[in-house]
């Protein structure tokens, strides 16, 4: 064997090892992580949160230089990035919210694609993107949703871009498959982006307040009226489409004042829904 020969394979081994010890080292890790989300949706205090979550996003990020192809990281990637970006950037930041959201969705998007998604979103035509969406199983629902999530939310807050808006009704899509694999992932949370989706925009552009409200209504019938989300989204996209000042209100004021006990693992979101609440209730008199 000649001396070059031996060099070559001795540095493929050495490659092949340093990849599987990488490998090993965030499949070890993954259990940590995923406690750390546990963690932190049963933390009330708005500013510990805050203040957590983002170097769980570096760690997370340096796990996926170890391993890129990782898609259960790549979740992890979208919704860490999403709930950060909704809960603490969004209202003081759209600049950067924007920003956020894209690379969550980037995350989900890498995952898509070593899923079997071989054509660029801009190029992939409605229909094809349909029938990959039906290549999904169900064990890639937290992808799906998270992914959509946020890239509906990069959508929403780039909508002065035809190009970036034309990209909305595939995320309808991955929701859509969301519906057909499991419908009460997240406490019913897929029935809220399309109570959100019907309801924000007027009919003759697609919207519909009836399947809105029954959205809404069926993820407020699988969360058990646990998820304070449901009331706040609802007052903030169909009550103000319908101009229900009453009924913004209503729901708005009962999120902020209720006081029975709610699962604990909602506890981050619902003192995020709490915080939105009285947000929107700030513009009650210019919206109405």
């Amino acid at each position: 064997m000649s001396m070059l020969l031996r060099t070559l394979i001795l540095l493929a081994v050495i490659f092949l090892s340093a990849c599987s010890t990488n490998k090993f080292m965030v499949t070890a890790s993954l259990p940590l992580f995923k406690g750390g989300i546990v963690a932190i949706n049963h933390e009330s205090d708005l500013i510990l949160a805050e203040a957590a979550m983002p170097p769980n996003i570096e760690m997370l990020e340096a796990l996926l230089v170890l391993d890129p192809e990782n898609i259960q990281l790549r979740s992890y990637g979208a919704q860490a990035y999403y709930g950060y970006t909704y809960g603490f950037v969004e209202d003081t930041d759209l600049e950067r919210a924007s920003n956020l959201y894209y690379r969550g969705f980037k995350h989900g998007l890498q995952a898509l694609k070593l899923l079997g998604l071989n054509e660029p979103l801009e190029k992939i035509s409605f229909e094809r993107f349909e029938q990959f969406a039906a290549t999904l199983e169900k064990e890639s629902v937290p992808l799906i949703f998270w992914t959509a999530s946020c890239w509906a939310k990069w959508i929403d807050l780039n909508r002065s871009s035809p190009s970036i808006v034309s990209q909305l009704p595939k995320t309808t899509v991955l929701m859509n498959r969301v519906l057909d694999l499991d419908e009460s992932y997240h406490y019913g949370s897929v029935h809220i982006f399309f109570g959100v989706y019907y309801g924000s925009v007027p009919e003759m552009m697609g919207g519909n307040i009836k399947i809105s409200q029954s959205h809404f209504d069926r993820a407020r019938a699988i969360n058990k009226a646990q998820l304070l989300m449901t009331d706040v989204l609802q007052a903030q996209y169909l009550e103000r489409q319908r101009l229900n000042r009453a009924a913004f209100h209503t729901l708005l004021t009962r999120t902020i004042n209720l006081k029975e006990p709610l699962l604990p693992e909602l506890a981050l979101v619902n003192a995020i829904a709490r915080k939105k609440a009285r947000l929107l209730l700030k513009k009650e008199d210019e919206w109405f």
